[in-house]
């Protein structure tokens, strides 16, 4: 962790720490009063982060910790299969003995790899132990349900919900309404909206405009970033740390960005938006403020099923409304800011309805009517 920390992400940190932790579930010996998993978790969760070295344990964890110094396997013990086997099997799975989602699982093997390489390169083993194990067949992420997509009616409905949530003092809902805009009709992520400067956003008195996207505020928790803040700095996903993203935005997002500043300005620092005391739109006040305007954008049947669930589910209306206006996947790549791949896998379901449309999209591209191809 210390050799990782100084190049590393506050998420990427975050995620290493998983790794160690999942891990240390099967390394646990059999001493008396073991403490629980959760606990063991938090513990070595704790104990990992580089600055926690000289420190006592918080409130909570000081039993926790002074077991696992006692009772932990030592690393040789890896070298035993059956440990090698529970280890794996720790991060594959979650504390309720339900698999754990595909890329969790990647992630927290990814970091589990890189403890064994240091540990081989420190002379401590001489194999990755878990190498030849067999991947678990864990809970892959599919196809986006289409249920979860919210038509061109209700996505106005649900933004103009929004405005509606919180008091007419605190402005709870009129602040996050552009917010939510920049999703649903940008597909931006949410921490990449949070970051959003004005100086980056060129917003036309008609027609459309463009949102240049250059570093995303990701929430990470106060120990795993540098600064001693909730959010991470940080560059775009997927990009390199230099590089922006421009993404045309249509003229009904211009307007709600030009009225947004107008009513609420800008942060000190030039961000578009803001909470009530100027700083960082946090994640649970946009979850909250989400969560608050479904019942008075959906009728009750809609706001009990998967429709507009969480904020990424705007993100996904977006993508799925280029790709039914024929962008190329590609291009729709390229604004979302992922991979062609990830197009493809996860959103290819949600158009599968339109292939009399590509049909007759080929038919005029080869010079043929309808009615041509009726006498064929």
């Amino acid at each position: 962790m210390k050799r990782r920390w100084r190049t590393a992400a506050a998420k990427t940190r975050e995620g290493f720490a998983d790794s160690l932790a999942s891990a240390a579930l099967g390394m646990m010996g059999e001493g008396p009063d073991a403490p629980e998993a959760r606990t063991v978790r938090r513990a070595v969760r704790w104990a990992v982060v580089p600055s926690h070295a000289d420190e006592q344990p918080p409130p909570g964890l000081e039993k926790a910790c002074a077991w696992l110094a006692e009772n932990t396997l030592p690393l040789s013990a890896l070298k035993a299969s059956e440990t090698a086997e529970d280890v794996h099997y720790r991060l594959a799975y979650k504390l309720d003995g339900k698999l754990a989602a595909k890329d969790t699982y990647k992630r927290r093997r990814r970091g589990f790899n890189a403890a064994m390489n240091y540990a081989i390169q420190r002379g401590y083993l001489e194999t990755n132990p878990i190498a030849e194990l067999e991947r678990y067949a864990t809970a892959g992420r599919g196809a986006i349900d289409p249920r979860v997509l919210m038509n061109a009616g209700q996505g106005r409905d649900f933004l103009t919900a929004v405005s509606y949530v919180g008091s007419v003092h605190r402005n709870r809902g009129r602040r996050l309404v552009a917010f939510f805009g920049c999703i649903l009709y940008a597909a931006m992520r949410p921490a990449e909206v949070v970051g959003l400067r004005l100086d980056d956003c060129y917003l036309p008195d008609s027609g459309w405009g463009v949102l240049t996207l250059k570093e995303t505020r990701p929430v990470s928790g106060k120990k795993w970033t540098d600064s001693g803040e909730r959010h991470d700095k940080r560059g775009l996903k997927m990009r390199d740390p230099e590089k922006d993203r421009p993404v045309p935005i249509p003229p009904v997002l211009v307007a709600m960005l030009r009225a947004h500043v107008k009513e609420f300005g800008t942060a000190e620092d030039g961000r578009v938006f803001q909470n009530e005391r100027g700083g960082l739109v946090g994640t649970s006040s946009y979850w909250r403020v989400w969560q608050e305007a479904r019942p008075f954008a959906f009728p009750p049947h809609k706001v009990a099923s998967p429709l507009a669930r969480k904020p990424y589910d705007g993100r996904a209306k977006a993508i799925t409304d280029w790709l039914r206006a024929g962008l190329p996947v590609a291009e729709v790549a390229r604004r979302a800011g992922t991979s062609p791949e990830v197009i493809d896998r996860h959103y290819a379901g949600c158009i599968d309805n339109s292939e009399a449309e590509d049909n007759r999209k080929i038919e005029r591209t080869m010079g043929w009517s309808e009615g041509d191809t009726d006498a064929a």
